[in-house]
């Protein structure tokens, strides 16, 4: 096993600026790193991420120090039938026709609103003009809240995500994440108890109701997971759109493949969340020692599985710091199934609930500013950039376009 002086520093500026590199050392020479600062250990092989979401000695104990300060208790961190049985009382509406029927025309209409603020004017920030705005209006559209408090929801989401992303433990990171729990909480349970006494045709409403063996969601139970799909839901769909298209821009040819060929827009996405996946950390802890590749982890340890880097091990994709959309070692129809080759939706009992959301939302985005914009290109001088360690993705994407046909598209 390595040890953190030779390994690269997850903390570092040099890190945060070019995590890729740091990652081909560690899958080719220190597949376990000890993070003495953190008290844990990051693991980046495909075989050991792979793991340690799907044997349940990898536990997700973690999350009580880690996310419920500002969650509270979510289904991320139960386990039997506890979990089962409140993933299948959320479950329904994030897939099938449930998504299709109820929530698909919410996506498109938002999706539509935000294009009209710009599809005339030739350029816009993708970032500011639309992904950090569009999962949001969703969520929030889906649950049936009033969307002119969009400014709070954008405020309550960035201060989880900070929360999420606080490898230093910095302090006020923190005591602003409890800040807009108790915010969140003093919003939401007057409206959830309301709409149990008066439902409607929301996702809240249909939290509300969900029953399972007399089983039902409490009030800080759909309170914790509206949080919880802010965050999740709100952060992964931001980031996807702006690197597909920031991918896309950066090879021509496969842009102009997709906008002639919708159906590769699947295709498209798998390829980002591989290459670039809004996620490039998820935590576990082991119950027991437990034998990687280069060493055992102590029972109880912390351990960091390094998506970003499992998505890119020359052990399981070939050529895997290309871009390339038409790979034939990452297969679309399951890329957004508990069956999909790359890591960034998890695997296992964790797999993420909203994938086929964040697929749909995907797919009618990019039809839809692919519909609005032709002949789409960076601003002069403007070199794209990520940013984030434990969350990745563009936080600025200046383009310049002709305006299209002005038609909508759906999925």
């Amino acid at each position: 096993m390595t040890t953190a002086r030779e390994a690269p520093d997850i903390l570092s500026p040099e890190f945060a600026a070019d995590p890729y590199s740091a990652y081909r050392v560690m899958l080719e020479d220190l597949p376990l790193v000890r993070l003495e600062a953190m008290q844990s250990y990051v693991i980046s092989r495909y075989e050991d991420v792979e793991r340690a979401f799907k044997d349940s000695t990898f536990t997700t104990d973690n999350y009580e120090w880690q996310l419920e300060p500002v969650h509270g208790r979510t289904i991320l961190q139960m386990r039997g039938r506890e979990h089962s049985v409140h993933r299948a009382l959320v479950a329904p509406a994030f897939r099938g026709n449930e998504l299709r029927e109820k929530f698909l025309p919410v996506i498109e209409r938002n999706s539509g609103e935000l294009i009209d603020n710009f599809r005339d004017a030739g350029r816009v920030d993708l970032v500011e003009g639309f992904t950090t705005h569009f999962p949001i209006n969703v969520i929030v559209d889906m649950l049936g809240l009033d969307k002119s408090d969009h400014d709070k929801f954008h405020r309550w989401y960035t201060s989880i995500i900070a929360v999420f992303g606080n490898l230093s433990q910095d302090p006020e990171v923190a005591a602003d994440g409890d800040r807009t729990r108790r915010e969140l909480g003093d919003y939401l349970i007057p409206i959830i108890r309301q709409r149990r006494e008066n439902p409607g045709d929301d996702l809240l409403s249909t939290l509300c109701a969900a029953e399972i063996d007399g089983t039902q969601m409490s009030d800080d139970d759909i309170r914790a997971f509206c949080s919880l799909l802010l965050a999740a839901g709100g952060e992964t769909a931001d980031r996807a759109i702006a690197s597909l298209f920031t991918n896309l821009l950066l090879h021509p040819d496969q842009l102009e493949a997709v906008r002639a060929d919708r159906s590769l827009i699947p295709k498209a996405f798998a390829e980002t969340l591989r290459y670039t996946p809004p996620v490039h950390m998820v935590t576990r802890q082991v119950a027991d020692d437990v034998t990687l590749s280069g060493g055992v982890v102590p029972a109880g340890s912390t351990v960091i599985c390094a998506v970003g880097a499992a998505n890119r091990d020359p052990r399981h994709f070939t050529d895997p710091d290309s871009f390339n959309i038409f790979r034939d070692d990452l297969a679309a129809d399951t890329a957004f199934t508990a069956a999909a080759q790359h890591v960034s939706f998890s695997l296992g009992r964790h797999f993420c609930v909203g994938a086929m959301l964040g697929k749909t939302e995907v797919e009618v985005a990019t039809n839809q500013l692919l519909d609005a914009m032709t002949d789409i290109r960076f601003e002069d001088g403007f070199v794209p950039a990520e940013q984030g360690v434990f969350t990745r993705g563009p936080t600025t994407l200046p383009i310049r376009f002709t305006p299209g046909s002005g038609e909508r598209r759906s999925a």
